[in-house]
């Protein structure tokens, strides 16, 4: 296995790891501690999701990156390209009606129940398949 795929094997570890912990583990438990609030519970998202996709457009450049550097498999390929696509819908797409629908909120208001919550986890799933598929696809082919 090359430098280059051993470091793309590592980033879409690391990347998936982070995305179960925060979407799957943190996201949803944090409306379960006592005294959290809808305000408080959405002020906390808003910061761990804006650095958690901070730190996941990073990843995704360094995996393109060390792709084209090092071209893998058509299966790791297609995968990885999947959960890029993935996140990009999210940051583009899902991420600006969230923030104001929870700019509403915060504010006070009586903001419409919205199912954006419910595309942006669809889309962690496919990203989620997609990093761990692209990831034993790069394993497989080192």
């Amino acid at each position: 296995m090359s430098t280059a795929s051993a470091v793309a094997v590592a980033v879409v570890f690391v990347w998936l790891g982070m995305v179960l912990a925060i979407s799957f583990i943190e996201a949803p438990l944090k409306f379960r501690a006592p005294d959290v609030t809808l305000a408080i519970g959405l002020g906390i998202g808003r910061l761990v999701f804006r650095a958690l996709n901070g730190i996941e457009t990073v990843w995704a450049v360094i995996v393109v990156a060390l792709l084209v550097l090092d071209p893998p498999g058509a299966c790791a390929v297609v995968a990885l390209a999947v959960a890029v696509v993935a996140l990009a819908v999210q940051l583009i797409a899902v991420r600006p009606r969230l923030t104001r629908r929870s700019d509403a909120v915060l504010a006070g208001l009586d903001a419409p129940r919205s199912h954006g919550h419910f595309v942006y986890i669809g889309l962690e799933v496919v990203k989620t398949v997609a990093l761990l598929v692209g990831g034993i696809a790069l394993l497989a082919a080192g």
